[in-house]
Formats: structure tokens, C-alpha cells, sequence
């Protein structure tokens, strides 16, 4: 019972880390999806300095989850590191590329285009490779005990490939509300006209993704179809988040399509995490077959419990210092 009750309180933390990096991290790659499609440099220059103070914190979500799983679930690494050893290579290498663009493109006036690049492709890459994890993750591994026996390049499939277009749409889409809450005049104007644009793209590529996974999940079949009332909850409040966003941004509201756009990621992330429960490997390793050592939980746990409010309060804060609209000369 220990055991059990240690590794539920791991798989919470571990998914509300990951579910943080989402909705935190998603805006500002977000943003750089959106940096080549921006109006002009001025533009250009508002939409990153609304990120500049806040991306690198939004990243240690990223490090805590990545962390946690590590200690709590090793057997996870094991299996999908092999798995998809190139795929989280090139999102790394992308979050690497765009971090060094937001520091260089400030002071770099020469080079400054090429600094432009390494922001929008680490964002595009690093996204769309995102999307292609969280597809693998629905498809599943070929896994015999607790070893990756699939090939290297399993990860690439069409269903992946459309997860990975669908997330860059969705980020996009939090990118461009978060612009309209960060800024004013011409910049705003563009990013309410593009909003609706990147919404029925994220629509689109989400009621494909939902038609497409119980062709790929039998397990995702089951659940949705024998539950059809419990697990049908969460696309029908993603659907209002959507209708919302629809409506603030028709009435030209400028923190409210934001706000929505979290709950339409909230809900879909909520709705996978309880149509693949509780495979951690999909299709058959449970958080309590890739479960470390109970003591050595117990030990992490202690810890991590003191390093996740303190995250909370800093994000917090760092949010609150720097909350209003980008003003001229920004923050670098």
C-alpha cells in the first residue's frame, strides 16, 4: 500500500510538472512559431520581449518533470530514450538554439536576422517534436519486459506527424492570445486577426487526432466507447474554451482568450492523461511496473516538496513584477 501510495503521489507530480511546462512554455515557443508571420521588426521586438522575462523560468517545469521521472520511474528511461533517442535530441537542440537567440538577437544588430532564425526554427522544432513524442506516447512502444525492441525510427509515423503539426498550431494559438495580452495598438490588432485562424486550425487538428487514435489505441478504444460519459466530459469543455476564445476575441477582450486558451490545453491534456490511465509505457507498463524503490521515493519526495512551492512562488512573482503591456526598450 506504500508503494502504491508513493507512486500516485509521484505520477501527480510528475503530471502536473509536465501539464505546467505545457501551458508555461507553450506561449513563448508559441511566439516564435508566430515570429516570421509578425508585421515587422517592431513587432518582432515586442512579441520577445513579452517573453524575455519569463521563458527561461517556464523551462524549469520542463527539468522537473524530466527529473522526476528519472528518479521516480526509471524504467521509463530505459524504454523511451531508446525509443526516441533522435526526436528528443532535436527538441533539446531546438530549446537550445531559441535560448541562445533571446540572448544574442539583442546585441548581435548585425547578425540579427540569423538570430531571428535560431528563435522561430528552435521554437518550430522544438514543438513539432513535442507533438511527435506525445503521438508516440498515444501509439505506443514495442517493448518485450522492460526493453525497447521496436526500430529507431518508430516514432515517425502519420499519426505522429499530424500530433506534431496539431501541437505547433496549438502553441501558435497561445503565442498569439498571450501577444494580445502583452500588447497594444498595431501588434494587437494583428494577433486578434490571426486568432481565429490558428483556432480552427487547432480544432481541425485535434478532431483529427481524435478520429485517428482509436485506430491506433485499441486500449483509448475501449475506454472512450464502454465510458462513453466520463471520458466525452473533457473535449466537451475543451469545445467551450474554444467557443469562448471565439467570442473575447469577436469582442475584442484582452485577457480572456488567453485564459481560455489554457483551459482548452488543460482539458485536452486532462482527457489524454485519463484515456491512457495508468499506462505509463503504453500498452502494457503500468506506473507501478516502471516504479523506483520505495525508499528512494520517499526520500525524493521530501525534497521535491520543498522545491515546488518555492517554483510556484517564483513564477508567481516573476509574473506579477513584470505583468502589464511591453513598454518601449522592453527588458534586455
Amino acid at each position: 500500500m506504500e508503494l502504491i501510495n508513493l507512486t500516485m503521489i509521484w505520477a501527480l507530480i510528475i503530471g502536473f510538472g509536465i501539464m505546467m511546462y505545457i501551458l508555461m512554455d507553450g506561449f513563448d515557443l508559441g511566439v516564435g512559431i508566430l515570429y516570421p508571420f509578425a508585421p515587422d521588426e517592431h513587432a518582432r521586438d515586442v512579441m520577445m520581449n513579452s517573453v524575455a522575462p519569463v521563458w527561461d523560468g517556464n523551462e524549469t517545469w520542463l527539468v522537473l518533470g524530466g527529473a522526476g521521472l528519472l528518479a521516480a520511474f526509471p524504467a521509463v528511461y530505459s524504454i523511451l530514450l531508446p525509443a526516441l533517442y533522435l526526436g528528443v535530441f532535436l527538441m533539446l537542440a531546438g530549446l537550445i538554439f531559441r535560448g541562445i537567440a533571446f540572448e544574442f538577437r539583442f546585441k548581435s544588430t548585425r547578425n540579427r536576422h540569423w538570430w531571428n532564425v535560431a528563435f522561430s526554427g528552435g521554437s518550430y522544432v522544438a514543438t513539432f517534436c513535442q507533438g511527435v513524442v506525445v503521438g508516440a506516447y498515444i501509439q505506443g512502444f514495442a517493448t518485450e519486459g522492460h526493453v525497447y525492441v521496436g526500430g529507431a525510427f518508430d516514432w515517425l509515423t502519420p499519426f505522429t506527424v499530424i500530433t506534431g503539426l496539431a501541437l505547433v498550431a496549438g502553441y501558435a494559438l497561445l503565442g498569439a492570445t498571450w501577444t494580445i495580452l502583452k500588447s497594444e495598438g498595431e501588434v494587437q490588432a494583428w494577433a486578434y486577426r490571426i486568432t481565429p485562424k490558428l483556432l480552427i486550425a487547432v480544432l481541425v487538428g485535434f478532431g483529427v487526432i481524435s478520429l485517428y487514435t482509436p485506430f491506433v489505441d485499441e486500449y483509448v478504444r475501449e475506454r472512450w466507447f464502454n465510458h462513453i460519459g466520463m471520458f466525452w466530459v473533457f473535449p466537451v469543455l475543451a469545445l467551450c474554451c474554444a467557443a469562448f476564445i471565439w467570442r473575447a476575441v469577436s469582442k475584442r477582450l484582452e485577457g480572456q482568450p488567453f485564459v481560455a486558451t489554457l483551459g482548452l490545453f488543460l482539458f485536452t491534456y486532462l482527457g489524454l492523461i485519463f484515456s491512457k490511465w495508468p499506462y505509463l509505457v503504453p500498452p502494457d507498463i503500468t506506473i507501478w511496473d516502471a516504479a523506483s524503490d520505495p525508499g528512494a521515493q520517499l526520500f525524493l519526495l521530501i525534497g521535491v516538496l520543498f522545491v515546488i512551492p518555492i517554483v510556484l512562488g517564483y513564477t508567481a512573482w516573476s509574473y506579477w513584477v513584470f505583468r502589464g503591456k511591453v513598454q518601449d526598450g522592453g527588458y534586455h
